[in-house]
């Protein structure tokens, strides 16, 4: 009987692949529950539009504007934005000037893989500290049952405003973590008329 020589990298690799696929099941409900998000999101921007236009139809042909239309929309602009933010850092389309670590890419691989892991590290950081910051208020708003708008007009509680920006926080967080350790997939800038130079090619 042949023994296998014992290999100490096996044994490591051994260890780290439990860890590895919990990562790997971490990343896919966080990117299900982001995409998620980002779907309730457009509905409410549908919903939204469909109040605007309500209300701009009913005050212009029946001087019957709906009542609240001003809070709605304050209400609702601030909850689409941080229900979709998790799907904008999923998709690495927020909104940053990565022009540097694009060109440093092209000659410190390396480099610019542990800059934009830092980076993330320190996105990571700012999100920990908003849902840091929020969950007081949260907590004081669901108690108090605080309330915006004007009474016998249109009133509607905050607490939900205040959850929504916590589990966002907590979301991206977790997003941006596992960025950190997951490997580096740096995004090829966009030339305006690449596409039609490539479906040039192909005619």
């Amino acid at each position: 009987m042949i023994s296998r020589p014992f290999n100490r990298t096996d044994g490591v690799s051994g260890m780290l692949r439990p860890l590895a696929d919990g990562v790997r099941a971490l990343s896919k409900l966080a990117n299900a529950v982001a995409m998620a998000a980002n779907a309730v999101g457009t509905l409410i921007v549908l919903a939204l539009i469909m109040v605007v236009n309500y209300d701009v139809v009913a005050r212009g042909f029946f001087n019957a504007p709906f009542r609240g239309a001003v809070e709605v929309v304050q209400f609702t602009m601030v909850l689409i934005v941080f229900l979709q933010l998790p799907d904008v850092v999923r998709t690495d389309r927020l909104t940053r000037s990565d022009g540097f670590l694009t060109i440093l890419q092209m000659t410190r691989p390396k480099l610019a893989g542990t800059l934009r892991r830092l980076i993330n590290l320190a996105s990571a950081l700012f999100m920990v500290l908003v849902a840091y910051a929020i969950w007081p208020e949260f907590v004081e708003m669901y108690e108090t049952r605080d309330y915006f708008g004007v009474p016998g007009v249109f009133t509607a509680p905050w607490w939900p405003l205040k959850l929504a920006i916590y589990l966002s926080a907590v979301l991206c967080t977790v997003l941006f973590l596992l960025k950190v350790l997951s490997p580096v997939r740096p995004v090829a800038p966009v030339r305006l008329g690449e596409e039609n130079d490539k479906s040039g090619d192909t005619a």
